[in-house]
C-alpha cells in the first residue's frame, strides 16, 4: 500500500512538473508568434520574428488569478494613475485559485488589418494598438466540464479585469480585444475553430458603432500522430511535436530547429530534455502502480478462496506472504 501510494504522489509530481515545462516551452516568444501567425488575421503574413518582438516584455506563465477583482493589479498609492499590467500575487497565499496558464500583450503598431481572400488590407492610422491573449494547454477535451463554457468565462475575464487597469470609468472605447487560444492534446482529428460575436439582423439593417471582435475563443485539437508538415497543419505539427510524450528528443529538436527555424537556445532544450525524461517516468510509473494493482487483486482473491476452503488466517498469511492482520 505504501509503494502504491508513493508511486501514485511521484506521478502526480511528474506530472505537475511535465505541466510547468509544457507551459513555459508554449511561452517561448518563438512559440507565441506562430501560435499568433495562424490564429489571428492581423498577423498573417507577418515574419515569426517580427510577431515575437511584438509580444510586450515576458508571458506571465500560471501567475494571473482568474477569480473577479484579482486580476487586476491593486492601487497601493490612491493615485488616478492607470494600473498597467496583471495582478501576480504571491501565490502560496492564494494556492486555491485558478490561474491563466499564459497571458501577455501584443502590439499592433500597423492600425486596422483585414484579411480578404487571402490578401492581407491594412487601414494605416498612427495610434499604437494592443491586444490581450491568453493561452491555455490540455491534455486532452475535459469530460468534468464542456471546454467551450470554460473559455467563454476566460475570455469574459479578460475583458471585465480590464477595468481600472486599462480603461477607467466609462471609457469603455480603450477596452482592448482579447483571444482566448486553447489548446487540447490527444484529440480524434486535428481542428481549430474561432469563436466570436455575429450580428444578425432582426428588423431594419442599422450600423451600431463599436467593435464587435473584441471577444474571440481559438480552440485547437491536436491528434496523437503527427501530420506532415505543410501550410494548413503547420502549427499541429510544431505543438504535436513539442508536447508529445512518444517522440523522442532527438527528433523533436531536429523537427523544431530545420523545419520551424526555431532558435534552440539552452534552457529550451533543458525544458524539452527534462518533458522527455518526465513522460518515460510517467509512464514507467503508471506502469508500475498497474502491475501492484493487479498483483493486490490476485492476492485478494487467492485470499478469499483460501478463508471459503478453510484456511486458517495464519495459514493464509504464511503462503501469500503478509501479515494476519492485512
Amino acid at each position: 500500500m505504501k509503494t502504491e501510494l508513493s508511486n501514485a504522489m511521484a506521478v502526480a509530481g511528474d506530472k505537475a512538473q511535465y505541466d510547468i515545462r509544457a507551459k513555459r516551452l508554449l511561452a517561448q516568444k518563438s512559440i507565441l508568434a506562430r501560435i499568433l501567425l495562424k490564429t489571428v488575421d492581423a498577423f498573417k503574413g507577418m515574419s515569426p520574428e517580427d510577431v515575437a518582438d511584438s509580444i510586450e516584455g515576458e508571458p506571465v506563465i500560471g501567475m494571473v488569478p482568474i477569480e473577479p477583482g484579482s486580476t487586476n493589479a491593486e492601487r497601493t498609492d490612491g493615485s488616478v494613475q492607470r494600473i498597467r499590467g496583471f495582478n501576480t500575487e504571491n501565490s502560496e497565499i492564494n494556492e486555491g485559485m485558478i490561474r491563466f496558464d499564459i497571458v501577455f500583450y501584443v502590439r499592433l503598431p500597423f492600425g486596422n488589418v483585414h484579411i480578404k481572400d487571402n490578401v492581407r488590407l491594412t487601414e494605416t492610422n498612427h495610434k499604437l494598438t494592443q491586444i490581450i491573449v491568453n493561452v491555455e494547454a490540455q491534455k486532452d477535451e475535459p469530460a468534468a466540464y464542456k471546454i467551450l463554457n470554460r473559455s467563454i468565462f476566460y475570455v469574459s475575464r479578460l475583458v471585465s479585469s480590464q477595468k481600472e487597469r486599462d480603461f477607467v470609468n466609462s471609457n469603455y472605447d480603450d477596452i482592448k480585444q482579447v483571444y482566448s487560444i486553447w489548446i487540447c492534446m490527444n484529440m480524434k482529428c486535428n481542428s481549430m475553430s474561432h469563436i466570436h460575436l455575429t450580428k444578425d439582423e432582426m428588423l431594419e439593417p442599422y450600423e451600431w458603432k463599436g467593435n464587435i471582435n473584441l471577444l474571440n475563443i481559438i480552440l485547437i485539437g491536436i491528434t496523437d500522430e503527427l501530420p506532415v508538415h505543410d501550410e494548413r497543419y503547420e502549427l499541429h505539427r510544431l505543438i504535436g511535436a513539442l508536447l508529445s510524450s512518444s517522440i523522442e528528443l532527438d527528433e523533436k529538436l531536429e523537427i523544431m530547429e530545420k523545419e520551424y527555424n526555431l532558435p534552440l537556445n539552452s534552457d529550451f532544450r533543458r525544458d524539452v530534455n527534462v518533458m522527455c525524461n518526465l513522460s518515460d517516468g510517467i509512464e514507467e510509473k503508471a506502469a508500475e502502480k498497474a502491475t501492484e494493482k493487479t498483483t493486490r487483486e490476485i492476492n485478494e482473491k487467492v485470499i478469499k478462496n483460501m478463508h471459503k476452503n478453510g484456511y486458517t488466517a495464519a495459514q493464509i498469511a504464511e503462503i501469500v506472504e503478509v501479515s494476519e492482520s492485512e
